[in-house]
């Protein structure tokens, strides 16, 4: 067969193996086969890509996973797209399961936007649709001057939960923090379940409370605006006692984000969750990143399954912790 199918081409990393799977499943699916591509890493790091066949008029995919490196994994689409694109093809359409650097997608501290910054490196180097699954933000969309679809793997994880789960119809939604409550809704209004939120965790070293440009100073200024008027003095935050809204009690606790990387926040929620009467606790999210020593947090923690699905490959992750199971 040929490498096309009605002028389009499906390219993909060599780079990677899940990129590689990945992409053969989708040309399986489109019955297509794969266009040649070589990608590999220079002596001194660089990443080179060389097309080995020809994309004039054409419409192309190019698909990537986000593996452990994620700057590689950047670089590796940056510069396929822009190889595409001197190569004069129709349109570029990029396929990214999970969007790099999502969780910074606003002002903290001093820093930067950096979703802003790979979104327009991503449309300068020639993308012309973006296609991946549960931003972290939806306004996330709108650093892009292209099309972004923005699909959804939560009727996956419904799936899961009502085929894996036998008697789930005595769960609760848990959000572990008031931020992720609206995901919590929508995934309880769709079970017909009840929702519980956590307030009062640690709060984020990152929050907007640290950074000066938002708060007065810590002490009293006369005389620089108007003699008469004073800038009252900063009051700390207290963070709140840890507290659930909702009765957790004798039920199935079924915590919902999209991301898990960092596990310590499902973790102490999982904790809280048990002291307050849940029997099993699950979690469910999209995104699995599981870095560090996530999956021996999970192992020795109370959470009993951790759901996530494959936008991200977390195979070693699963032989440290037969906790964490997978959606396709």
């Amino acid at each position: 067969m040929n490498h096309t199918k009605g002028g389009l081409v499906i390219f993909t990393a060599n780079s990677h193996p899940s990129s590689r799977e990945l992409g053969k499943r989708i040309a399986e699916r489109l019955g297509v086969e794969l266009g040649k591509v070589q990608v590999y890493q220079e002596a001194n790091r660089e990443t080179r890509v060389q097309i080995q066949e020809s994309v004039r008029g054409k419409d192309v995919f190019v698909i990537q996973t986000v593996s452990k490196d994620v700057n590689t994994t950047i670089m590796e689409m940056l510069i396929m797209v822009y190889a595409c694109r001197t190569s004069c093809a129709r349109s570029i359409t990029g396929v990214l399961p999970y969007f790099p650097y999502s969780k910074q997608c606003k002002m903290r501290k001093r820093g930067s936007i950096v979703s802003k910054l790979i979104a327009s490196m991503m449309c300068k180097a020639g993308l012309t649709h973006l296609i991946t699954m549960d931003l972290h933000q939806k306004e996330i969309q709108g650093f892009f001057n292209i099309p972004v679809d923005n699909l959804r793997a939560s009727p996956f994880l419904l799936q899961y939960i009502q085929e894996e789960i036998p008697d789930y119809r005595n769960a609760v939604i848990v959000a572990k923090s008031p931020a992720s409550a609206k995901r919590a809704q929508s995934f309880a209004e769709r079970l017909r379940l009840g929702i519980a939120v956590i307030h009062g965790e640690a709060q984020d070293a990152e929050s907007d409370q640290v950074d000066g440009r938002h708060s007065p100073p810590t002490v009293k200024t006369t005389g620089a605006i108007h003699p008469s008027m004073e800038i009252p003095l900063l009051i700390p935050k207290e963070k709140p006692p840890i507290t659930v809204v909702g009765d957790v009690g004798g039920r199935i606790a079924i915590i919902v984000d999209d991301i898990i990387d960092d596990v310590d926040s499902f973790v102490a929620a999982a904790e809280t969750l048990k002291e307050r009467g849940a029997y099993k606790i699950f979690v469910m999210a999209t995104h699995g990143i599981l870095s560090c020593d996530a999956p021996r947090f999970i192992e020795e923690s109370a959470i009993d399954e951790v759901v996530v699905t494959n936008t991200i490959p977390h195979e070693l992750q699963k032989l440290q912790c037969p906790k964490i199971k997978t959606v396709d």
